[in-house]
């Protein structure tokens, strides 16, 4: 996914430098503080969106993220994710998710209990009971 720029071969530093939209250039289109949020992981099963949104160490979902992530949720079928872990070795300490416009607390897992409950999610989306 990206490559060092200093040296020829392969790397995130440079993948970020020259591939990662800077939204700071946005700053001053939308009203108040607004600006575009990354996504760190997007799916879609029937009609159905599950965003995830890691957070390595001492990360925190921000006060505007908390408002996007309740409204994204709030009278739909979607859900969000909120990993704690460390992306460069994938090891995971805890999760919590919001759905139905609630944020469930973050309870310790590891990748495979994340891993499970997006299989159970995948299910549901893929042959939803109403």
């Amino acid at each position: 996914m990206g490559w060092n720029c200093h040296q020829g071969g392969r790397g995130n530093n440079c993948f970020n430098l020259k591939r990662r939209p800077k939204f700071a250039v946005f700053d001053s289109v939308f009203p108040r503080t607004i600006n575009f949020t990354d996504v760190d992981g997007l799916v879609e099963i029937g009609g159905h969106f599950c965003l995830l949104e890691w957070k390595g160490d001492g990360g925190a979902v921000r006060r505007g993220q908390d408002l996007l992530y309740l409204r994204f949720t709030a009278n739909t079928k979607n859900v969000v994710l909120v990993v704690l872990g460390n992306a460069e070795n994938m090891s995971v300490r805890a999760f919590g998710f919001y759905k139905d416009g609630v944020y469930h607390n973050a309870k310790p897992a590891t990748l495979e209990t994340l891993k499970n409950w997006l299989r159970g999610w995948a299910r549901w989306a893929d042959h939803p009971i109403e």
